[in-house]
C-alpha cells in the first residue's frame, strides 16, 4: 500500500467530485498521466481528468480538464463507470468517461508525464487504487451471454453458441440450474472448448471449486451463493461476478470483491411478466452507487447496449433474446 492509499480505520470527511477520461489511440492503447510533485499521490499514474467545479456537470468538467491538461477538444464521450473510493486525504466520487472521439494530439500542458499503454500492460504502472475498476471495465465486453440449454436443448444451444461466437460474443455464463452435476460438467466442458477456441471467456454459475477443475475463467454467484460468501472465492487471475437486484446485494457483491455484477430485472420478461422491474431510472440510480461494472438484465436485447451504457452500465446480459432469434444477424447485425 502506498502512502496515498487509505486504511480501514481512516476517516475522510471530504468528498471530492472528479471526472476522468479514457482516451484510446489507433494502436489500442490508453493514455495515462503521472501525478506531479506537490499533489497527493505524487508519482502515481491515473487516467487524466480532475475536480468538478461548482455548477459543472461531469461531462463539462471532463471537457475542461482534458483541454487544460492535454490540449484536446472532446467531441464524443459516453459514461463508462462511476467509482467511490476512500483515500487517506479524501473520499473520491470519480465519474469516468470513455472518450470515443477527440480533436488535436494530446500533449502535456501542465508538465505531467504521459504514457500510451496497452490495457494489459497497465499493471506495470503504479496506478492509483481508485482506477482499478476502470481497467476491469475496459477488459469486459458490452455483451454477456447466458446459456439456456434447459429451455432450448443442448444441441440447439451449442449450435447457436457457435453463431454467437462468430458474431463477436466474448463472455459467456454457463447457467443451467436444472442439470445434474455430471450433466453440467459435461455441458460446461463443451462450452469452454468452443469459447476458448474463439478467444472468449467462460464464467460458471456453479460452485467456485469447479472453475479450476474445468479450466473456466471465473464464477458467477447467484443470490444464494452470494449471500453465503464471506470473501472473494477466487484469485485475481479469474473473474468473480454476481447477480444482484437491489442496493444491499450490490454492496454485498462489492464487499466480497466481485469484479462485476448483473443487475435485474430492468424490464418485464416473458418468464416473470408480473414482477416488479427497475426500469432504466432505477438501473441508473443503483449503477451510480456502484464501484464495479454493471450489466443490465431482463427483457433486453443487444440493441439496448447503448441505452444501458447511457445509464452508466457496462452493457447488457442476454438470455432469451439470443436463443430465440432465428438468425444471429437479428441480434448482432
Amino acid at each position: 500500500m502506498t502512502t496515498c492509499e487509505s486504511t480501514p480505520n481512516t476517516v475522510a470527511e471530504t468528498v471530492v467530485q472528479a471526472a476522468a477520461g479514457v482516451l484510446h489511440d489507433t494502436q489500442g492503447r490508453v493514455l495515462l498521466a503521472q501525478r506531479p510533485a506537490g499533489k497527493p499521490c505524487a508519482g502515481q499514474w491515473e487516467f487524466p481528468g480532475g475536480k468538478i467545479h461548482s455548477g459543472e456537470t461531469p461531462l463539462d468538467a471532463l471537457r475542461r480538464e482534458l483541454h487544460e491538461e492535454l490540449g484536446i477538444e472532446t467531441r464524443r464521450a459516453r459514461p463508462l463507470i462511476q467509482i467511490h473510493h476512500r483515500y487517506a486525504h479524501a473520499q473520491v466520487h470519480l465519474h469516468v468517461w470513455n472518450v470515443e472521439r477527440f480533436a488535436n494530439t494530446p500533449w502535456s500542458r501542465e508538465g505531467q508525464a504521459l504514457a500510451w499503454v496497452r490495457p494489459d500492460a497497465v499493471a506495470g504502472y503504479d496506478l492509483l487504487e481508485a482506477n482499478g475498476p476502470i481497467l476491469t471495465a475496459l477488459r469486459l465486453p458490452p455483451l454477456y451471454l447466458i446459456t439456456a440449454a434447459g429451455r432450448y436443448g443442448v444441441a440447439a444451444t451449442l449450435a447457436r453458441l457457435t453463431e454467437a461466437l462468430r458474431a463477436g460474443i466474448r463472455l459467456v455464463q454457463v447457467r443451467e440450474p436444472q442439470m445434474r452435476a455430471d450433466e453440467y460438467r459435461g455441458f460446461a466442458r463443451r462450452v469452454i472448448g468452443q469459447c476458448h477456441a474463439c478467444g472468449a471467456r467462460v464464467i460458471l454459475n456453479a460452485e467456485p471449486e469447479l472453475v479450476e477443475l474445468l479450466n473456466a475463467d471465473g464464477v458467477h454467484l447467484n443470490g444464494q451463493r452470494l449471500a453465503a460468501t464471506r470473501q472473494r472465492p477466487l484469485g485475481r487471475d479469474r473473474w468473480v461476478a454476481a447477480s444482484v437486484h437491489d442496493a444491499a446485494e450490490l454492496a454485498r457483491a462489492e464487499a466480497i470483491g466481485a469484479d462485476f455484477v448483473v443487475l435485474s430485472p430492468v424490464q418485464a420478461t416473458t418468464s416473470h411478466p408480473g414482477a416488479d422491474t427497475l426500469g432504466w431510472q432505477g438501473f441508473a440510480e443503483l449503477t451510480a452507487a456502484a464501484s464495479v461494472p454493471v450489466y443490465a438484465l431482463g427483457g433486453l436485447a443487444a440493441a439496448d447496449v447503448t441505452t444501458a451504457q447511457g445509464h452508466g452500465g457496462q452493457g447488457v446480459a442476454l438470455l432469451s433474446a439470443v436463443w430465440e432469434a432465428v438468425s444471429m444477424n437479428r441480434i448482432f447485425g
